[in-house]
């Protein structure tokens, strides 16, 4: 065999094994298409769709790290303590054949200031289709004015009813599951109305509740305007006697002005005073009270706010000398 055979034989051998190598050889198969997250700007900004979905889904919420502080002048004592908090919330919309179907959900919890943890509680539940709203909200007398020194009422409540909103008008009644708030009584229910209406620089709220277990209800009626620099709130409640809707006093008149000194910088001073504050029994205490305070919110950077209350309390209830309160807040929403 000489030299040109034996290069010849190998060839043919290397041949018939690579064809058989190739004949074997494995083929991967091609990935499959990745879904990524889109961006839902149909309702909003912050919104994705979930994939694989038509439904629009927006994350969000909050820490709070806040310190608060008092002082009795009948005791002559102080204190203080330190609060932080965790929220998040979750929102979901999509469009339907019988309008857009919305939904909420708020979960928080507290860090206390001896070490432990509260359970995360429930803050919200709620379904809306075009304006019928049923669920666990809070309801029209939560809301109030600019600052932290006004009490105006506020509910947590199972809800249901229907608001109807145009550009500058807006009215709604619901139906509220109203909790016995003392032994002895049962649970009922309560219905509630509003129509606010926006006039130029001027937005008006006139509020009515009525608690059937109680037989006695309340109106609120608030007016909001543009003025110089920032907003000026005055407010007024009428109760009939003490009740699920509110319960503070017969009467109550407050007023705030929000000062936007900067676009960082809101100075807000406000004062509340009530007329045969308290409860006894069935009806309201023989005693007036006021209150006076200040609150500045810094918006320290997109997402960051810092905020600072002082507030002062009084009565003219015998042997009261007034106390004072308020907090320091640092707050990161997202």
């Amino acid at each position: 065999m000489n030299i040109k055979s034996l290069l010849l034989g190998s060839a043919a051998a290397l041949a018939v094994v690579s064809g058989a190598q190739a004949a074997d050889a494995i083929v991967a198969a091609e990935p499959e298409p990745m879904e990524y997250v889109r961006v839902c700007d149909a309702f909003g900004t912050g919104y994705f769709y979930i994939p694989g979905t038509e439904t629009c889904l927006k994350i969000s919420g909050s820490v709070r790290a806040q310190l608060n502080w008092g002082y009795d002048n009948n005791t002559d004592t102080s204190d203080w303590d330190a609060r932080t908090r965790g929220l998040v919330q979750f929102d979901a919309k999509n469009d339907s054949e019988v309008g857009t179907i919305s939904s909420t959900v708020v979960f928080y919890a507290w860090g206390e200031e001896d070490g432990t943890n509260s359970a995360f509680q429930l803050d919200e539940a709620s379904i809306s289709v075009g304006g019928f709203k049923v669920g666990y909200f809070y309801n029209y007398w939560d809301s109030g004015l600019a600052g932290e020194t006004d009490s105006l009422g506020s509910n947590l409540i199972n809800s249901i009813g229907y608001e109807y909103a145009s550009d500058a008008f807006k009215v709604g009644v619901f139906v509220d599951e109203l909790h016995a708030s003392a032994a002895g009584e049962t649970d009922g229910v309560g219905i509630e109305g509003q129509v606010s209406a926006t006039f130029g620089p001027v937005t008006a709220y006139l509020l009515g509740a009525y608690d059937f277990a109680r037989e006695d209800g309340a109106v609120r009626a608030i007016v909001e305007a543009e003025v110089g620099p920032g907003t000026l709130g005055v407010a007024a409640v009428y109760s009939t006697g003490a009740n699920q809707y509110y319960d503070a006093s017969e009467w109550t008149v407050a007023a705030s002005y929000a000062a936007k000194l900067t676009d960082k910088l809101t100075l807000t001073p406000g004062a509340q005073y009530w007329w045969n504050y308290g409860t006894v029994g069935e009806g309201f205490a023989n005693v007036d009270a006021w209150k006076a305070g200040v609150t500045l919110d810094y918006a320290i950077a997109s997402g960051l706010d810092a905020k600072v209350s002082v507030q002062y309390a009084d009565t003219d209830a015998a042997g009261d000398d007034g106390s004072w309160g308020g907090y320091f807040r640092l707050q990161r929403s997202f």
